[in-house]
């Protein structure tokens, strides 16, 4: 199944590290960051799921919820943290979702064969509190995840939706965004009352809190 952006993520119940879990109920009025790791006890793995429980904080401030996936089962997920933890230096709290039988990976097109019959490759999901797909980003097994890159689109994508503007090339918070070409210059003026610079006629950029 080939899932896109401003598809609704599909819904599962599984068992996970906190128990059984259903999507969509698990994720309420929160966003969630959704990404599969191809197995525990996994280097690369072990360094990514440091990574995203030491930006717990950064998560919870921008309201997302994070959710991992390996084709393994919770019993190993349980046993794995420890390791994390153990190496990262951090207190893994997030839940990892059981999924042995690839049910799920193979749902959301997380299994490449020529990358691997049985282990997910590194896919991204973000889905916004209506339970939409608004981003995916898909890595190969041998590359780690950019945390700060994730961070980054979060931002943009609730900015976005909050203030009506996208964000260009490189944008982090408190740059410049742009204005879409579909807002007029006499709806930009009673929207945006801060100003803003036209560069083109549809490139016009302003700042926004």
């Amino acid at each position: 199944m080939s899932l896109h952006i401003g598809d609704t993520a599909p819904d599962f119940t599984t068992d996970s590290t906190i128990g059984e879990l259903s999507l969509h109920d698990w994720a309420g009025d929160s966003w969630v960051f959704f990404f599969s790791h191809p197995a525990d006890f996994t280097p690369v793995c072990t360094t990514e799921m440091g990574a995203t429980a030491r930006n717990a904080d950064e998560f919870a401030k921008r309201n997302v919820k994070p959710l991992g996936l390996s084709t393994d089962t919770a019993e190993e997920h349980r046993a794995w943290i420890a390791d994390v933890n153990s190496t990262q230096g951090v207190d893994l709290q997030f839940p990892i979702v059981d999924d042995a039988d690839m049910t799920i990976a193979r749902h959301y097109d997380m299994i490449h064969p020529d990358e691997s019959e049985t282990a997910a490759v590194r896919s991204v999901f973000i889905i916004d509190p209506d339970k939409k797909i608004r981003l995916t980003m898909t890595y190969p097994m041998s590359v780690g995840r950019n945390f700060a890159e994730i961070l980054r689109v979060i931002d943009s994508l609730q900015l976005a939706d909050r203030a009506g503007v996208v964000t260009p090339a490189d944008w982090t918070p408190g740059g410049d965004v742009i204005i879409p070409p579909s807002v007029s210059d006499e709806d930009a003026k009673a929207r945006f009352p801060q100003g803003f610079k036209t560069v083109l006629p549809y490139l016009r950029t302003t700042r926004v809190d």
